[in-house]
């Protein structure tokens, strides 16, 4: 398992930091089996993502907002996901409503310890443990059919607008491609890799770097194909507030 040490070395000069599904797990907990379980159901109950400009209809998704300081997690009131058209060209400059995440998936152990594992490197920025978050959950499921491809990220290599972004693969079901991309701001590839095993997971700084994920086809047209995925990004909200 890599030390914090390690993690922030590779955070510091490449931008990103990409855990194996074996450590990721450690870093959680581990989680037992059946919290994993149930925490990985949750992505069967998704909603349609309607708001897809390129009329597609492969995304599902929930969504919920959090206020986290020194760890503890604040639920705030549910509300639009919005990013301008300078992060997200495809989707951006529109308040886009989702349903909320379940009270379930905000309270399982797996949720609260990654809000506490990602401020531990938020914090590489400078700012104290106390210093308030503004943290956003996705859930996530990219399908697959005979006649069209899922797109992971339809908007291309991008930024998400935020400070740090942590992504886990949480199931990868009879799919192909699905490959993580990284590149620098002047166009240069830093990293190519797939997040394949459940728990597989990357962390990036999001201020230096851009991230996009190739699309997935489905393997037998025949069975259900997908991927599902959690987002966690977080924002540090402006002094006094």
């Amino acid at each position: 398992m890599p030390e914090f040490g390690e993690i922030e070395v590779q955070l510091q000069a490449l931008g990103y930091a990409r855990l194996h599904a074996a450590d990721t797990l450690k870093c959680l907990g581990p989680p037992s089996a059946d919290q994993w379980r149930t925490f990985a159901s949750s992505w069967n109950e998704l909603g349609p993502d309607l708001y897809m400009a390129d009329g597609g209809r492969y995304r599902r998704r929930r969504h919920a907002t959090f206020r986290v300081t020194n760890g503890l997690a604040e639920r705030k009131p549910h509300q639009p996901h919005f990013q301008s058209r300078d992060y997200n060209p495809l989707n951006g400059d529109v308040q886009r409503w989702f349903e909320p995440v379940s009270d379930a998936v905000e309270t399982s152990l797996i949720t609260q310890t990654i809000f506490r594992f990602g401020l531990m490197f938020a914090c590489l920025s400078g700012r104290p443990p106390s210093w308030p978050w503004h943290v956003e959950l996705h859930q996530f499921r990219i399908e697959a059919t005979a006649d069209a491809e899922g797109r992971p990220t339809p908007e291309g290599l991008h930024r998400d607008g935020v400070d740090w972004v942590f992504v886990m693969l949480v199931d990868r079901r009879n799919v192909t491609d699905g490959v993580t991309e990284i590149g620098s701001q002047d166009g240069r590839q830093l990293g190519r890799f797939t997040l394949a095993a459940p728990g597989d997971a990357v962390f990036l700084d999001d201020r230096r770097i851009f991230h996009g994920v190739t699309p997935i086809a489905a393997i037998d047209s025949a069975l259900p194909a997908y991927r599902d995925a959690l987002v966690v990004t977080f924002a540090a909200e402006p002094e006094g507030r």
